[in-house]
Parts: structure tokens; sequence; C-alpha cells
């Protein structure tokens, strides 16, 4: 794959600046925090529901 380095994550922060202008940014970020919360929560729901579901075969 490509690696992102410091320089690369400066620029896309500031054509997102540029895009959204500086009162968004909190809100987008707060967003995708959510975004990624629900997300983590989802994996491990599934994750759960998986290892229940290999010991019910196995027994």
């Amino acid at each position: 794959m490509f690696r992102v380095g410091p320089w690369e994550l400066l620029i896309i922060l500031a054509i997102v600046l540029l895009i959204f202008g500086p009162r968004k940014l909190p809100d987008i970020a707060r967003s995708i925090g959510k975004s990624i919360k629900e997300f983590r929560s989802g994996m491990k729901e599934a994750n759960e529901a998986a290892r229940d579901g290999e010991k019910e075969t196995k027994s």
C-alpha cells in the first residue's frame, strides 16, 4: 500500500479546512468520532456473536 506521512496529513488537513471552514471542523470531527465508536461496538458485537456460534457448534 502507500504510507501517509506528517506532510501529507498536514496538506489533507489544510484542504479540509479550506473546503469546510473552521466553524464546521469541530462538528465533522465529532461525527467522525461517533461513527468510529459505533463501528467498533458493532465489530465487538459481531465478534462476540461469532464466538458464541463457534461454542454452540463445538458442543
